[in-house]
């Protein structure tokens, strides 16, 4: 009796969440659906005009949608608004706002700057674990006079304020330091130190999903017990949410 309950329980859970989806029937000739929400997925299937597809969920400007036929995939906010809801009205949805980025799930993006006087560039990519903590996987490559320098660190970001437009965050970090001498003149050794990093920075929120960052840290090298190298780097640039 009581497995009797829980089925019956399932089915009317099942039938409510099918009842809140919104139904909408493609209007141009047709919708590609990818087999993930981005651009770089491939497209697995097509839905033709007058087909109906109900809504599932939304990541941005991606929906995941299912076909009569019971396919599911992901469809891009462009083609979502060529589609017809009940009673033949055109669709009309939301675009990304800041909210969306304050829930996002990753993040990545690149930077130029300078670390210690040479010209560098760094990409990172990052996973957001709630509004005010995030990680993420930094690598820099700068390129001095007589070395080249390689950071690869692994960061945790702390923003306290993260409903402002333009909101400030703290970061730690640590990792790994290489330094590549350039040319045999140089009488240097190619190494490979730990490092610990500490900084801040501000992220400002420009529109849809797309974000401007800039920051400046300390990172501190450790080459040997009693020998630290210090080094000051700054950089600003772009990413993107989802």
């Amino acid at each position: 009796m009581r497995c009797l309950f829980v089925i019956v329980v399932v089915f009317a859970q099942a039938a409510s969440a099918d009842e809140d989806m919104v139904r909408l029937q493609v209007s141009e000739p047709f919708i590609e659906l990818h087999t993930g929400p981005g651009r770089g997925f491939p497209v697995f299937h097509v839905v033709e005009r007058h087909d109906w597809i109900d809504i599932i969920k939304r990541r941005t400007d991606w929906f995941r949608v299912r076909t009569e036929d019971g396919k599911e995939g992901w469809a891009y906010i462009e083609q979502m608004e060529q589609t017809l809801a009940l009673p033949g009205k055109r669709t009309e949805f939301a675009q990304v706002k800041q909210e969306d980025f304050l829930s996002r799930r990753y993040e990545f993006g690149a930077m130029a700057g300078d670390f210690e006087g040479a010209a560098s560039m760094t990409a990172y990519a990052g996973m957001n674990i709630s509004k005010n903590l995030s990680v993420e996987l930094a690598f820099s490559q700068a390129s001095g006079t007589f070395t080249n320098n390689f950071l690869l660190t692994a960061n945790i970001l702390s923003t306290p304020f993260p409903h402002w437009r333009v909101t400030p965050f703290f970061t730690l970090g640590g990792g790994v330091l290489r330094i590549e001498p350039k040319g045999t003149f140089v009488q240097l050794d190619k190494s490979d130190d730990a490092v610990a990093s500490m900084g801040l920075g501000f992220r400002a929120y420009l529109t849809r999903r797309f974000v401007f960052r800039a920051e400046a840290r300390e990172v501190v090298a450790f080459i040997s017990e009693d020998i630290n190298g210090e080094f000051f780097e700054w950089k600003a640039g772009f990413s993107f949410f989802f």
